[in-house]
């Protein structure tokens, strides 16, 4: 993809293009050039500190986005990463809710937990695997924004199995709810990827915050490259129609579960009726159903 390299950018308004969009969000975090603002999101959301911070990390899996990876209704826009000190992570943006964020959440993780090593290596080579996801909806009831999930014994609060897995969820509708501290490093982060960010909140930022002023002038000479613009479009376009997809399969879902309560309704109509006493045929005129659909009901029920 030839597009010219960032340089000193004098930072004004100009068409900001969304960063929680995925395609735009890997061009920003998922290749090896822009590691330093990868390594400033991770720290920010997995609160490491100090001597726990990640310091350095490799980007895996940086395939050249095509439009052809863009069309992929099933694609899987994600930034994949391994630390100096081999911990895998994983961050993924998600727009819409799903209704199967936790089990796909799972999925990956697992999968990345389990390829860690190859076959016949020791258990012990296994890599801590962590799973972000940023997410555009809310997806639990509590009010807390960014939740951190281990494994916890059930009766014995301090007791943690391993800490070889861990997941976080970031939820938006929630951040945007609270009170913003730009002395919070996490909260700044979330600030530069809301597509709602005003004017004189991004100058803040970048005046703020040498890593993210780096991250604004990538994005603003993302935003002004005319392929990059044509693949973020493809993208939005075939992420709108995956969406469609899986929408129009739920609401066919939801009349085929109509229509099947409707027949339960018309068969115990039926019976019914014929317990009282009406032939088939009586039961025909007075809900205008074929007489063989009937006797085929009374046949079925009788022989249950």
């Amino acid at each position: 993809m030839n597009i010219r390299k960032p340089g000193a950018v004098k930072i004004m308004a100009y068409n900001r293009l969304k960063p929680k969009n995925d395609f735009i969000f890997k061009r920003l975090f998922g290749e090896q050039e822009t590691k330093e603002s990868l390594i400033s999101l991770l720290n920010a959301i997995m609160r490491l500190e100090g001597i726990d911070q990640i310091v350095d990390l490799t980007v895996i899996e940086n395939k050249e986005l095509l439009k052809e990876n863009l069309d992929d209704k099933t694609g899987r826009l994600d930034v994949r990463a391994e630390t100096k000190d081999a911990m895998l992570i994983d961050v993924e943006v998600q727009l819409r809710n799903q209704k199967n964020m936790v089990n796909r959440t799972l999925y990956y993780l697992a999968k990345m937990y389990t390829q860690s090593i190859s076959e016949g290596q020791d258990y012990t080579k296994l890599k801590k695997t962590v799973t972000i996801n940023i997410l555009d909806f809310n997806l639990f009831m509590f009010e807390r924004f960014h939740s951190t999930f281990h494994f916890y014994e059930d009766h014995e609060e301090a007791m943690l199995l391993t800490d070889a897995l861990e997941v976080h969820f970031v939820e938006y509708p929630k951040f945007k709810k609270m009170k913003k501290s730009l002395e919070d490093p996490l909260h700044r982060w979330l600030l530069f990827l809301d597509e709602s960010l005003q004017e004189n909140e991004r100058k803040e930022l970048i005046e703020m915050d040498p890593v993210i002023r780096k991250a604004e002038e990538r994005l603003e000479w993302l935003s002004g490259d005319a392929e990059t613009r044509q693949l973020y479009e493809a993208r939005k376009e075939s992420m709108l129609e995956r969406n469609t997809i899986i929408a129009e399969g739920r609401e066919e879902g939801r009349e085929e579960g109509r229509e099947e309560g409707r027949e339960e309704e018309r068969i115990a109509t039926v019976n019914h009726l014929h317990r009282k006493g009406h032939r088939p045929e009586d039961i025909s005129e007075l809900m205008d159903l074929e007489v063989e659909w009937i006797k085929s009901v009374l046949d079925t029920t009788e022989n249950f």
